[in-house]
């Protein structure tokens, strides 16, 4: 089963009795603010449930198997888990 933001709503609101709208304000603010600390470049860690972090891809040059040209990989950020 794949979990979506519905279903985390859900929980919260079955689980703390608040409304689907309260839980979806609280889980969604929760959200904005783990992508904002990882957009500036902090970890997040959470305890019980792991590390969150980004990391920083440098532009690279590369080549096509299929027709050998070469090309451009832009400069990236990559989330782990």
């Amino acid at each position: 089963m794949t979990l979506t933001k519905a279903n985390i709503v859900e929980v919260v609101a079955e689980h703390i009795g608040f409304t689907n709208k309260r839980s979806f304000e609280i889980v969604e603010t929760l959200l904005e603010i783990i992508k904002g600390s990882l957009e500036s470049g902090e970890d997040v860690l959470i305890s019980g449930f792991g590390k969150l972090w980004c990391k920083r891809k440098e532009r690279t040059f590369g080549e096509k198997s299929c027709n050998w040209r070469g090309y451009d990989a832009d400069t990236k950020k990559s989330s782990y888990f």
